[in-house]
């Protein structure tokens, strides 16, 4: 059964994957353009929120979708981290970074043992899949009882841009859609805050006027000013500071924090 939100699906999608010539593009971008590293300062505040509820030591945490492993690199920050992608040239490029334990397979079929991890993360992942359903549930079962999911998704099927065409992506969500998938698999809801509010007016202008002229790039992460990265980052990661106290009401992205419920004793 695909979820609620294969109304939003674009019509003649391609795979679920990106596209192959995308990797060695994100490999390079990865971790210096102002939008990754905004969002890995983002991502690593609600990571450490939930490695420090968890009572191991080292909490052990699976990165779905770990792309070329820069978000993995953050992650082992916090606890023991491993990585899987559906993509071989993915999972190459991890390697070149010197991450050794990360393993081929999609997010529906996870090749990992029931309850085996305490933190289950898909950083933009959950919109390429076919049946999101399906791959919420393969994290729920790879989750421990009381072990939390952290998603990351981009939000506004109005935001719909050549970012989304390149990358494959199936949808882009709201909040609300977002939930309700989750609920299905079986979690409970932590937390739901829209994210990049920042950046959202020039996002929805540029991709506007891309649509109108009928400009083409072969990623939009070329569409940007190098020397302006630094300053853009701290700009984006800010927000970090805003979402320890408040959810924002839009954003370009949306983040989701939810548990699989403890076991009855």
């Amino acid at each position: 059964m695909s979820s609620n939100s294969e109304a939003n699906r674009i019509p003649g999608a391609l795979p679920r994957e990106m596209m192959e010539h995308t990797y060695p593009i994100l490999f390079e971008v990865e971790q210096s353009h102002w939008w990754y590293i905004g969002r890995r300062r983002i991502l690593a505040d609600f990571v450490a929120q939930i490695c420090s509820r968890v009572t191991d030591l080292r909490p052990r945490i699976l990165d779905v979708g770990c792309g070329t492993g820069a978000n993995l690199l953050m992650l082992k920050q916090y606890g023991d981290a491993e990585g899987v992608d559906v993509s071989t040239d993915a999972l190459a490029f991890c390697r070149e970074r010197g991450l050794d334990g990360v393993r081929q397979g999609a997010g529906e079929e996870l090749p990992y043992e029931d309850g085996a991890f305490d933190l289950v993360t898909a950083f933009d992942v959950v919109e390429h899949m076919d049946d999101d359903l399906a791959g919420l549930r393969e994290m729920y079962r790879v989750l421990r009882p009381g072990g939390h999911v952290l998603l990351f998704v981009p939000t506004f099927m109005f935001l719909w841009g050549l970012q989304d065409e390149v990358s494959n992506h199936r949808r882009r969500y709201r909040l609300p859609e977002l939930r309700r998938v989750l609920e299905q698999a079986g979690f409970k809801i932590e937390r739901s805050t829209y994210a990049n509010i920042t950046f959202f007016a020039p996002i929805l202008l540029v991709r506007k006027l891309m649509r109108l002229t009928g400009i083409k790039t072969a990623t939009e992460n070329s569409i940007n000013v190098s020397a302006l990265n630094g300053l853009l980052g701290a700009l984006f990661g800010a927000e970090s500071t805003i979402l320890r106290y408040t959810n924002l009401p839009f954003g370009v992205s949306g983040l989701c924090v939810a548990k699989k419920p403890a076991a009855k004793p």
